[in-house]
């Protein structure tokens, strides 16, 4: 198991290594928030399930009134 030390310069070298241009083996939390949609994932299900229930409910009554 490496020290303290040893992880510090190993920090320090991947930090330069990424700011001198080099791409980063793991994208940072940063990165992946940035990725993320602004919408959560569940009000998307509900916007979803409120217009396609809403035309299911309307062929319905078109179909059978």
């Amino acid at each position: 198991m490496p020290t303290e030390f040893e992880m510090r310069q190993r920090n320090a070298k991947f930090a330069n290594d990424v700011r001198a241009g080099k791409q980063a083996t793991h994208p940072s939390r940063q990165d992946k928030l940035k990725q993320r949609s602004p919408v959560g994932l569940w009000a998307l299900g509900l916007v979803v399930f409120v217009v396609i229930g809403g035309v299911v409910f309307e062929l319905i009554k078109i179909i059978f009134l």
